[in-house]
Formats: C-alpha cells, sequence, structure tokens
C-alpha cells in the first residue's frame, strides 16, 4: 500500500468516524437531562406557578410531547445547524449565547494552554537532563502534583491569597467597567486591542486574564511534563544520540538539535487531547473566577435546566474537540507511517 493511499484511507476513516462521536455525544446529553430530577418549567415560573401557566408553557415548549419525538424533533434541527434557542434568555438562540461568550472561554483556554507548553516543558527538559537528581525529583513531584491538586481547590486559594489578601488580581470579571472594552470582530480583547494600537486596553486585559490563566495553565502543564521528561529521558539513550557523543557534540546541542525535537513528537498528540481537558477545566475555572466565557455560561444553563442551551453548547464543544483529535491525528500520520497501519 503506498504512502498516500494508506493516510487517505486513515483520514477517511477518522472523518466517518467523528459524526458518529458526536451523535453519541447529543443522545448521551439529551437523554441524561431528562433523566435527573428537575422540571425546566418549574425553573423558569417557580414552583408555586399555576398548573394551568405551566401546562400551556410545557405545551409552547414542546415538553408535553413524548421523549422520542423531542429527540427526533431535535436531531432534525441539529441537521439543519439549527440548535434552538435558550429557554431563560427571553428568546435568545443558542448560537447568539454562543457568540456572545465563546470569545472569553477561546482567550482563557489560549493563554492557559501557552502557560501549560512553556512551564511543562521547561520543567520537563531540566527534569529529563538531570536524571537521579533533586531537579528530576522536583519534576515528577511537580507532575504528580499538578495532576492531582483540584482546579476549584487552587483557583479559591490564589484568589484568596493574591486578589483578596494582598489585591494583586483583580477577581469575577474580564475588563474594568470605568474603561471601554476592545471592540473588534474576533471578541478577543487582548487581539482586539492590537489589533486597534491600543496597548493601554492589551496589557489591561491580560492583567485580569493573568491569573485564571495561571492557575489552568499551571495544573495543566503537568500532562507535558511527564511526557517530555518520559520521552526526552529514552530519548537521550538511544544511539544517534550516543553516536552524536562519541563525535564530541557539546552536550547542550545534543539536547536541543537533537534529542528534544524528537522528543516533542508525542506532545502533538497529546494537544488534541489536552483541548479536552482545557474545555473541562475552563468549566471549572470559569465558575471558580466568575469568569464571563460560555463553559460558565454552560453551568448556569445547567442549573436553570435551560435543555436547548446546555445541549448546544455540549455540541458545540463536542465538535471542537472532534475537529481538533481528526486534525492532529492526520499530522500524526503525515509525520509518522506507522499510526496509518
Amino acid at each position: 500500500m503506498s504512502r498516500s493511499s494508506s493516510l487517505h484511507d486513515y483520514v477517511l476513516t477518522r472523518l466517518v468516524l467523528a459524526p458518529l462521536m458526536l451523535w453519541l455525544i447529543t443522545t448521551l446529553v439529551f437523554l441524561l437531562l431528562r433523566a435527573t430530577p428537575g422540571d425546566p418549567v418549574d425553573a423558569l415560573l417557580g414552583p408555586r406557578a399555576p398548573q394551568a401557566a405551566k401546562e400551556e408553557l410545557r405545551q409552547q415548549l414542546g415538553l408535553n410531547q413524548p421523549v422520542w419525538w423531542q429527540y427526533l424533533d431535535y436531531m432534525g434541527s441539529l441537521l439543519r445547524l439549527d440548535l434552538g434557542k435558550s429557554l431563560t434568555s427571553q428568546g435568545q438562540s443558542v448560537w447568539e449565547i454562543i457568540q456572545k461568550f465563546f470569545p472569553a472561554t477561546v482567550e482563557l483556554a489560549l493563554y492557559s494552554l501557552a502557560i501549560a507548553l512553556v512551564v511543562g516543558i521547561a520543567i520537563g527538559v531540566v527534569s529529563a537532563s538531570r536524571p537521579n537528581t533533586p531537579l528530576d525529583l522536583g519534576g515528577r513531584l511537580f507532575g504528580i502534583l499538578t495532576y492531582s491538586i483540584p482546579m476549584f481547590w487552587l483557583g479559591m486559594l490564589l484568589q484568596l491569597v493574591f486578589s483578596v489578601q494582598l489585591g494583586w488580581f483583580p477577581l469575577g470579571t474580564r475588563f474594568p467597567i470605568t474603561m471601554p472594552a476592545p471592540e473588534g470582530w474576533t471578541g478577543l480583547y487582548t487581539v482586539d486591542s492590537l489589533l486597534h494600537g491600543n496597548l493601554p486596553q492589551f496589557f489591561t486585559a491580560l492583567y485580569y486574564l493573568a491569573l485564571p490563566c495561571l492557575t489552568l495553565g499551571i495544573l495543566i502543564s503537568g500532562i507535558f511534563e511527564r511526557i517530555v521528561r518520559v520521552n526526552l529521558k529514552q530519548t537521550l539513550r538511544s544511539d544517534y544520540v550516543e553516536a552524536a557523543r562519541a563525535r564530541g557534540i557539546p552536550e547542550s546541542r545534543i539536547l536541543i538539535a537533537h534529542a528534544l525535537k524528537n522528543a516533542l513528537i508525542p506532545v502533538i498528540t497529546i494537544l488534541g487531547l489536552t483541548l479536552a481537558s482545557l474545555l473541562g477545566g475552563a468549566i471549572l475555572t470559569e465558575v471558580t473566577f466568575s469568569w464571563p466565557g460560555l463553559a460558565n455560561r454552560l453551568y448556569k444553563a445547567i442549573a436553570q435546566r435551560d435543555y436547548p442551551t446546555v445541549q448546544g453548547i455540549v455540541v458545540f464543544f463536542a465538535a471542537i474537540v472532534a475537529i481538533a483529535s481528526i486534525l492532529i491525528d492526520i499530522l500524526n500520520a503525515a509525520i509518522d507511517p506507522r499510526i496509518r497501519y
């Protein structure tokens, strides 16, 4: 089988499996929402509302229909890319909610990922290049701690120390109300402020991003630290590295130009999984820091029993993870032919 043919078959398989995964996630979320206790009508009108008003609203929302009919109706809407309308946002469509809140989540995720990559790779390289030393032990301990510490606990602790006690960082907002927020088509405050050449807005946006991004980024960095440390240790023991040492190449050059380049290949695979971790961690981060992002809006929709909003946001997140996973798999398959067989 030729290289191009095997890559084509691999990509085609991944593209076929992605819609199946989205369908399974959508179905699972749909059923779980209706299996959990609570009624969206009670959440909207209150438990003491007249029964006639409840029945009228239930009929308007289509909740009086059998579950199988609601499911078929919702799947038909999804095929038309219609995520429905929110039950709690005065008829606002789910797409409008995503458009409004998603940029804040993207900005939080991107800067957190940047911090995770820099911190994780740096600690992983130092740990692997100094085996069986206190630096190596510290790197392993860092990976264990970042994996085991609950995000919400660390977030609350950092807020108490750096925001409440020391007053170094702000709380509960994305931008100060005393300044005009950056405007632009991206919705990313740091990007829009740079596009308009407004440096004060840019640094202010970074200042408000700092604490939540550091919290999420440091916790996720442990993933990259463990991957880099393990793979770099194996690479440093490989034959071509030993041959480079025998030729008298400096150790620092061997580490950076030879070993690290190959040890970073698995990081590409981890990026797809880390995206899912970022979206999951973003929910806890946004709720803990009251960050006005889409994950925080999802949390509120769950509490309010807003079926269309919960289903729409979850499907949207799942689609992002599926697309990212496909792109990462294709990139890996192009780099490493063994993955395709």
